[in-house]
């Protein structure tokens, strides 16, 4: 909150003073939206711990109401939080779903990984943050190589390519034993924190950089929303499947395992929906900003 209430007084006291110029908030489209993404994440959630199939659908059902009448809500209103008309750019609608799908499987890795090290391999919360240390290392090295490989390759088979590769380590993941070498260990993180940098760079470009300049604060604010969601999910679903395949093998450790395999797939998921990326608009890329 001390953060908080020093970016509110810099936002005030530095930011050009354009209220006047803004719409109104929509604050019935902010409703619908965020009605749709907590009812669908408790619904994923619910069945794992209430055992309640029809409390899940009813979650599922208000998740999919609330989308629903925000279409025809968002044609009739002048200002809609988030206009229809960005979904017009094919590339942000793949970038979207591409990114959800992504996030999810790689979001589910912070949060798996110091359970799995500290619960199953005996590792001290100490020893589980310093062996993790080259994910953030190999992440910022990678930084550099973004821009000359999407110029070189484009989007679309960076992203082919890239993602398979962040999906491959995910899965790799589910080999860790305390037999496990732990030069491999250090080599599947570098691996991961490499092209997971990589991957949310090129997703972030290659998903706003369609978009008109009216459009693109309405544009990034929906992507940042999706990718919140994204996060949310991967860290319910990374738990729930844990707790379902351990109770399914009888064994926590096939349960990380499995988990890990799941969130593999997951991501590998995403490389369907990055094949329907317009070329035309991503074969001559300019260079990414990471996010």
């Amino acid at each position: 909150m001390p953060l908080g209430a020093v970016g509110l007084y810099a936002v005030r006291r530095f930011l050009p003073n354009d209220a006047h110029h803004a719409p109104p908030f929509d604050f019935i489209g902010c409703a619908l939206l965020s009605m749709c993404m907590v009812s669908f994440s408790l619904a994923l959630d619910s069945p794992f711990q209430t055992h309640r199939g029809v409390w899940s659908a009813a979650l599922f059902g208000v998740a999919a109401a609330s989308v629903l009448a925000y279409i025809p809500y968002a044609r009739r209103s002048r200002n809609p939080i988030f206009k229809l008309a960005l979904f017009r750019e094919p590339n942000f609608s793949v970038g979207l779903i591409g990114n959800l799908l992504c996030r999810i499987g790689s979001s589910a890795v912070p949060f798996l990984l110091p359970l799995l090290m500290q619960l199953e391999l005996g590792y001290s919360p100490l020893h589980s943050g310093l062996v993790m240390i080259p994910i953030a290392i190999a992440a910022t090295i990678s930084k550099r190589w973004i821009a000359r490989l999407v110029k070189r390759y484009g989007y679309d088979t960076f992203l082919l390519v890239n993602t398979m590769l962040v999906g491959a380590s995910i899965v790799a993941f589910s080999l860790f034993s305390p037999s496990f070498p732990l030069a491999a260990e250090i080599a599947i993180f570098a691996l991961f924190g490499a092209c997971n940098s990589m991957q949310f760079a090129a997703m972030n470009s290659v998903t706003l950089k369609g978009l008109s300049i009216k459009d693109a604060g309405s544009g990034n604010s929906l992507f940042s929303m999706v990718q919140t969601l994204a996060i949310g999910l991967g860290v319910s679903i990374g738990g729930s499947l844990v707790q379902v395949f351990q109770g399914e093998f009888g064994s926590a450790a096939a349960g990380f395992k499995m988990s890990f395999v799941c969130m593999g797939v997951v991501t590998l998921l995403s490389d369907v929906v990055f094949r329907r990326l317009d070329r035309d608009s991503t074969s001559a890329a300019p260079a990414p900003a990471a996010r």
